[in-house]
């Protein structure tokens, strides 16, 4: 199981788009569980949306964040295959003000996307392009060469 739990909407439409195309493709690999909350009134209670929406997941938990390890592609797809073990993978995306100490603090690991900074709408797209990056080495087609 796959679940992304992110906050506030993509209100770029070339942007919404993108993310739809990702996750209409994570469809063959079964699927994409994707949770979009409110955003505000704080980042506080932005954290205790995620928590809530995390609350009954058993699998691994990562928290997105630009003060995380980085990894490449390739061991970002092996860490995805662990998971399938272990109950899947989510992953949880804060809004423009970033995560909550209690979300980083309930995450199993805390990954960045790159050290630059994204926009949260932009990183969206990121994760669910390297997503399904990471299932089609899995799966060793030629969408990674």
């Amino acid at each position: 199981m796959l679940r992304l739990v992110a906050v506030g909407r993509i209100k770029n439409r070339a942007l919404a788009e993108l993310a739809s195309d990702y996750a209409a493709r994570l469809k063959r690999y079964g699927g994409i569980e994707i949770r979009e909350l409110g955003d505000g009134p704080g980042i506080e209670q932005e954290g205790e949306k995620i928590l809530k929406a995390l609350d009954n997941f058993r699998g691994s938990v990562y928290a997105m964040s630009e003060e995380g390890d980085g990894m490449d592609s390739r061991g970002f797809a092996k860490m995805l295959e662990a998971d399938l073990i272990r109950g899947g993978s989510a992953f949880a995306i804060g809004s423009a003000y970033g995560l909550s100490k209690a979300v980083k603090d309930r995450a199993d690991k805390i990954i960045s996307l790159s050290p630059l900074t994204f926009t949260h709408e932009f990183a969206r797209v990121a994760l669910l392009e390297q997503i399904y990056r990471a299932k089609n080495i899995s799966a060793n087609t030629p969408y990674h060469h």
